[in-house]
């Protein structure tokens, strides 16, 4: 079944040739689907942290989460070269810290790490956010291009529910907070 917006005229919907949809109006649709946001990061010699909300669960048997990092970013080498990395899963409180992750101003290396606290996983190594709603520790199984982005595949080593239930969430380019009702 197909459903059209109102004041669509169905026979022209159907016949019309698909054209190229342009990047500003699809950053503008998909910015009206509200996301998590999460800290991805690497430790040992590639250490990195990076802000990303393209991140989400794929599988539970096995267990399977993905997230797509653009080639450009310093995240895509350093995810790359590690083959392992942590999720903190951001809580309602700490878009000071979504943000300082998302800043390409920040210092690289573990430099970057030294103004948040963090512990690293017993998996990974990968700095771990205090904080957090939640971690997961994962180990990269697969890795899809995918047009400007690489979509990695990774196997969920270990995962720890936090101690908050307040989410941070991106909805039209903003930081939104959400409180349990």
């Amino acid at each position: 079944m197909h459903v059209f917006p109102k004041d669509t005229d169905h026979a022209d919907a159907a016949q019309a040739p698909p054209g190229p949809v342009a990047a500003a109006d699809l950053r503008s649709v998909m910015g009206r689907f509200a996301t998590g946001v999460v800290v991805i990061t690497v430790g040992d010699e590639h250490v990195h942290g990076m802000t990303a909300n393209a991140f989400g669960s794929v599988s539970l048997d096995p267990p399977l989460v993905h997230c797509c990092i653009a080639h450009t970013a310093v995240m895509h080498e350093a995810l790359a070269g590690s083959g392992r990395f942590g999720v903190s899963v951001m809580s309602a409180d700490q878009e000071s810290v979504a943000r300082y992750f998302a800043d390409r101003s920040r210092p690289l290396g573990a430099a970057q790490f030294d103004v948040v606290d963090w512990t690293p996983g017993r998996r990974t190594g990968a700095p771990l956010l205090t904080g957090a709603l939640a971690w997961l520790e994962c180990e990269v199984v697969d890795v899809h291009a995918a047009g400007d982005h690489s979509l990695f595949l990774g196997r969920v080593l270990s995962c720890e529910p936090g101690d908050g239930d307040r989410a941070l969430l991106f909805y039209q380019g903003l930081f939104h907070r959400v409180v349990p009702g």
